[in-house]
Formats: C-alpha cells, structure tokens, sequence
C-alpha cells in the first residue's frame, strides 16, 4: 500500500476529516465558479445599477444586492477567489522564508543561529496590526517604483502578499528551528557529516523532508490569520480595490 493510498484510507476512517474536506471542497468549487454564476444569473459583478439597490432574495439575486445594485452572491464569489489567492499565496512565500531561516539558524548554530533567531524575536516583538497599516500606506513611488507598476490596477493585489509574507515568516522559522536542533543529533546526521557530505545535501535530503509535515501544517494554519489580515485591511480602505 503506498503512501498516499494509506492517508487516504486513514482519513476515510476520520469523519470530522471527511465533513472537514468536504465543507473546504464546497467553498474553493463556490470561489471557483464566480465566473460560471455570474453568467447563470446573467449578471455582471462590477456593474453599477443604481435602479436595482437593495434588492431581496429572487431567482436572479439569491442574496440580493448591494448599494450600488450589484449581486451579492456573485461578489461573494469573487471575493472567496481573492482571499484565497492571497491567503495561499502569501502563506506558502511566508513558509519558504521561514524554513530557510530555521534551517540554516538550527543547523549551522552559533552566531548565526543567535543573529537569526534575536532578527525573528525582533518581528515578532512589533506590532502586527500598525505594522501592516504602516506597510500597506507607504507610496510606491517614492521607492524608486516606476509609476506604471506603482499604479497598476492589480498593485494592491501584490502589495498584500508581499506585506503579509514578509511579517508571517517567524513562526515557521522557530518551528523549523527547534525541529533542526533535535534532527541533526541523530545518528544518521552525524553519521552522514561524519562521512564529510556536504551540509547542503544534508540539509536537503535528510532534514528537509522529515520537516515536510509540521511546515505543512503550519502553512495551513496560517491561511486563515492571512485572509483575516487581508480583510482588516481592506476593511479600513487599505487593501484589495
């Protein structure tokens, strides 16, 4: 039985998994489709319609309308496919920041990992929530930017990714950390250094994978403060037009 065979049938054996998975598949097919229900309802998500404002629920608009007169449902849609771009997104560029970090602070050790980790513990000790507001007002610009990326209709898009993934890297990098402090006393690690491989391939083909399921999981885990920060911030007319 291969690997992926015996997680399946492992996860078929957990109901709350299955209801989990099941619930999660629903709402990526929902964010998924805003295309295909915008043209069931033969209506269009950015369309001004100031004659059909505050509309109830109907065939047409199962959710109504906003104030503007466009359908709450498709833009519900649409908005599910943009947070779950950023949350990925940023999250997976967060992770790989962090496990680098972690890797190279919990292998090589020293000064270093002391530079390193004092860095990460500088991070963390800022406030996220002024950080991010902070980040997110800075003109473009003023950076050397060239107007034509600066004023980009998708710039906001962008800027939320790189805001968030260069504040959401720090858990990743301790918990990868820790988990290298312990891996590389082990006896196959010592017996490999002792054998003069290198600590590139070490790190890759030994270490690396025995941390693929706790990045996994803090990945994941993550999405979810990501797409609320994402919506904190557009929220205060800072994020995502």
């Amino acid at each position: 039985m291969t690997r992926t065979q015996l997680f399946i049938r492992r996860m078929m054996l957990h109901r709350v998994a299955v209801v989990s998975a099941g619930i999660l598949s629903l709402l990526f097919l929902f964010a998924l489709s805003a295309p295909i229900l915008e043209m069931i309802l033969n209506t269009d998500a950015s369309k001004v319609n100031l004659f059909s404002r505050y509309l109830p629920f109907s065939l047409q608009h199962p959710l109504g309308t906003d104030e503007l007169g466009r359908d709450l449902l498709v833009r519900l849609a649409y908005g599910g496919r943009v947070s779950l771009l950023v949350g990925f997104t940023a999250a997976i560029i967060a992770a790989a920041i962090g496990t680098l970090i972690g890797l190279i602070a919990g292998y090589f050790g020293g000064w270093l990992d002391t530079l390193l980790m004092r860095t990460t513990d500088s991070v963390i000790a800022l406030p996220l929530l002024p950080l991010l507001i902070v980040l997110a007002v800075i003109d473009l610009e003023k950076l050397g930017i060239p107007a034509s990326i600066a004023n980009h209709q998708d710039i906001g898009l962008y800027r939320i990714i790189v805001i968030v993934s260069l504040v959401g890297w720090t858990g990743v990098a301790r918990l990868v950390r820790g988990s290298v402090l312990s891996l590389r006393e082990r006896p196959y690690i010592i017996a490999a250094r002792a054998m003069g491989v290198p600590a590139k391939r070490i790190i890759l083909t030994h270490i690396l994978p025995a941390l693929t399921s706790p990045i996994t999981v803090a990945t994941t885990l993550s999405v979810g403060n990501i797409i609320l920060f994402e919506s904190i911030l557009s929220f205060l007319g800072l994020g995502i037009n």
